[in-house]
Order: C-alpha cells, then sequence, then structure tokens
C-alpha cells in the first residue's frame, strides 16, 4: 500500500467511527396521561354522551424563551388532546367572540361572565384559557472529543383554566409542568443555527408534555357537567337544534326544553354566585339532522317550545 494513502485511511477510519457513535435521529414519544382517557363513558342505554362544545382561546406567552411559537404550539396541543377524548366538539369559529386568553387575565376574567350570553347563542358550553408562565433551557455539553455528549434540561409551566358558560362561572384552575430531560451526542463544530433549532424543539416538546397532564383533570371536571344545545329555529311542527352528528346527538333521543335560568347576585357585594336552573317546559324527540351539526326534532310532550330555550339530554 502506498505511504502516502495512509494517513487519508486513518481520517477516514476516525471519522467513521465518530459517525457510528451518534444517536440515530429518534422521533420523541409524549408520554400519555393515561391509557384510559380516550375512552368515552357509556351509557346505559349503549352508546356515549352528547360532546360538549368547548372554545380554546389562544395561550400567551409570558416566559422570556419561545415567544409566540411556544403559546401556538401550547394551543395547538391542547386542541389536539382535547378533541382526541371524542368528549368535546372544538369550536374555532366563536373563539373571535371572546378574543385571546391575554385579554381574559388582563381583564380578570371579567369579560368572559359580560359575554357568557352570546356564548349561550353561539351553542357554547366552555371556554378554556391559558398561558406559558415559565419555559427555560439549558444545554451542558462536554469540552473534549470531536463527538461531544450534550445534555438538555428544558423547564417550562402552563396555566390553564376552563369556564362554564352556563352557569356563568370558572370551574377549573390549574398548572402543570413540562420539565423534561434530553442526551445526546453531537459534532462540536455544530453550528450556532443548529443549537437554536434544537432548543426551540427541546421547548415545544416540554410545553407539549405539560399540555397533555391537563386532559384527565379536565374530563373530571367537564364530566360533571350537563351538555346544553338550544333551540335556534321553529319552523311549523320542526325545531331545529343548534347540536347533531358531530356533537353526539342520536334519532331517537329525547331531550328535555328548559327555560332559561335566572342570576344570582350576592346583595352585599353585587358579585354573580350563579344562574339557577331553567325549568322543564317540555320534551323534544329528535327525528333527523340538518348540516354537520345540527338536527330536526318535533314536540314529544309539554308545549309552549321558542326559540332560544336550551334544551338538555333526558335520562
Amino acid at each position: 500500500m502506498n505511504k502516502l494513502n495512509l494517513p487519508f485511511l486513518l481520517i477516514f477510519i476516525f471519522i467513521a467511527q465518530a459517525c457510528s457513535l451518534l444517536n440515530p435521529p429518534r422521533p420523541r414519544k409524549l408520554p400519555r396521561p393515561s391509557a384510559r382517557y380516550n375512552q368515552r363513558p357509556a351509557l346505559n342505554m349503549g352508546y356515549a354522551p352528547i360532546r360538549k362544545k368547548i372554545v380554546v382561546l389562544n395561550f400567551f406567552n409570558e416566559s422570556s424563551y419561545g415567544k409566540e411559537d411556544l403559546a401556538i404550539t401550547a394551543t395547538n396541543e391542547m386542541k389536539n388532546e382535547l378533541n382526541r377524548t371524542r368528549q368535546f366538539v372544538i369550536d374555532n369559529e366563536s373563539a373571535h367572540i371572546f378574543g385571546s386568553s391575554k385579554q381574559i387575565f388582563s381583564g380578570g376574567g371579567v369579560k368572559l361572565a359580560t359575554l357568557a350570553k352570546k356564548a349561550k347563542v353561539a351553542g357554547v358550553n366552555l371556554i378554556l384559557f391559558g398561558r406559558v408562565i415559565d419555559a427555560r433551557v439549558r444545554q451542558k455539553t462536554d469540552e473534549i472529543g470531536f463527538v461531544r455528549k450534550t445534555d438538555s434540561y428544558a423547564i417550562t409551566k402552563l396555566e390553564v383554566r376552563l369556564f362554564d358558560v352556563h352557569a356563568n362561572k370558572e370551574i377549573y384552575t390549574g398548572t402543570m409542568n413540562g420539565d423534561i430531560r434530553d442526551r445526546a451526542n453531537k459534532f462540536f463544530m455544530e453550528q450556532r443555527s443548529e443549537k437554536i433549532k434544537d432548543r426551540r424543539e427541546i421547548l415545544r416538546y416540554s410545553i407539549r408534555v405539560a399540555a397533555r397532564r391537563f386532559v384527565p383533570p379536565l374530563l373530571g371536571v367537564a364530566s360533571k357537567l350537563d351538555w346544553t344545545g338550544r333551540v335556534a329555529k321553529i319552523i311549523g311542527q320542526q325545531i331545529y337544534i343548534n347540536a347533531g352528528r358531530a356533537s353526539g346527538v342520536f334519532v331517537g333521543d329525547i331531550l328535555k326544553v328548559l327555560t332559561i335560568g335566572t342570576e344570582v347576585y350576592d346583595p352585599e357585594s353585587g358579585a354573580l354566585i350563579g344562574v339557577t336552573k331553567g325549568e322543564v317546559k317540555g320534551t323534544l324527540e329528535v327525528i333527523d339532522f340538518i348540516g354537520v351539526d345540527g338536527s330536526i326534532a318535533i314536540l314529544h310532550s309539554g308545549g309552549s317550545v321558542t326559540e332560544g330555550d336550551f334544551v338538555q339530554l333526558y335520562n
């Protein structure tokens, strides 16, 4: 063998061995809070309850890291996870009524109480809003070697709140951490742009972990609430309801018609205590569907049903 080729051969072998030390790229798998949360609880009649219509407002980021990108990631992950449970209908069209999470937090939640009537007309049951409270990422890299071991630590904290439209009050507040640790082998000559990209991906992963941890408690709270729909229109004998296939309504369902509840205020402070349940004024039977998420019903019992009346599943 030519002696001149020996150094080049040694360099080639060294690079090949170094590449073999690198961890192959592997997709990160987010932890699932529970293997059971996407199994819809069945009623005695053999099918799942009607899905509640929820609006998820755009989150905002109060931390110094991640900026708007982290807030968008948290918002989208929350929507995806709630949708996976098949217990909710995500209403993106009605989100403009309430503004962003930042506007709600800055107003102390008062804005939601004043917009509750509009939310009821839109058929919204729940409003979820939140913010990224903290987000940090740190990396520690070995100082010696062509290929160096890098440990990354991401710390995120997410706050989420849930507002019950028909009770006109906040029913859940919670914070979750998405702290994670990641280890990888990297070339010591890695470009700065690659380091920034890697940090951004680790933060995204961390905030997604935090968002997923909210699913079980949110399901627990929402499952205790009654689904409420509304009589949107009455034409002749047909009564049109603002919920149908997408919400999980079935042909043959019996719905009870309720009057609008009364808001109860504290006479001393003037604060809203809550809303009373309306009185039952009749029942309806679902006979057909209309559109993506609407249904047609006829009077089953009682009378004097009017547009704007609320309906609930008759158990």
